[in-house]
C-alpha cells in the first residue's frame, strides 16, 4: 500500500477501529461473566464476536501478517481508551491520552511508511 493513497489509509484506519471494537465486544462480554457475575449467555455473542475479529483481521491489506498484527495493535490501543471512557465510564487522563496517541503514531509508521517497492 503506498503511503500516497489516502483513501486506502482511511480504508484501513477504519477497519482496524471495527476489528479492534469486535475484539473489545468478544473479550468484554465473558469478563462481565467471569467478574461481574453476568449471565452465561453472554459467551454466545462474545465467541460470535471473536470469530468477526478473527475474520475482520483476514481482510486488512497486504502488510504481511506480523506487520498488520503490529499496526493493528496501536489502533487496539486508542480504541481500548475510548471503550474505557464511553463503555465503562472511566475518564482517561493525560497519561491515557499520551499513550494511545503515540501507539496511533506507531501504528502509521508500521502500516504506512515508506518501503522499498519488493518489500511488502
Amino acid at each position: 500500500m503506498a503511503p500516497e493513497d489516502p483513501p486506502m489509509i482511511g480504508k484501513t484506519l477504519a477497519l482496524f477501529v471495527l476489528t479492534a471494537g469486535a475484539e473489545l465486544v468478544g473479550c468484554y462480554l465473558p469478563y462481565l461473566w467471569l467478574r461481574r457475575n453476568a449471565s452465561p449467555w453472554l459467551l454466545v455473542p462474545g465467541a460470535l464476536s471473536i470469530a468477526a475479529f478473527v475474520w475482520l483481521l483476514s481482510l486488512h491489506p497486504s502488510l504481511g501478517a506480523g506487520r498488520t498484527y503490529a499496526a493493528y495493535g496501536g489502533v487496539y490501543v486508542a480504541v481500548a481508551v475510548l471503550w474505557m471512557w464511553r463503555v465503562e465510564g472511566f475518564r482517561p487522563d493525560r497519561w491515557d491520552l499520551i499513550g494511545a496517541g503515540l501507539t496511533v503514531l506507531g501504528t502509521a509508521i508500521i502500516a504506512f511508511g515508506p518501503r522499498p517497492a519488493s518489500v511488502s
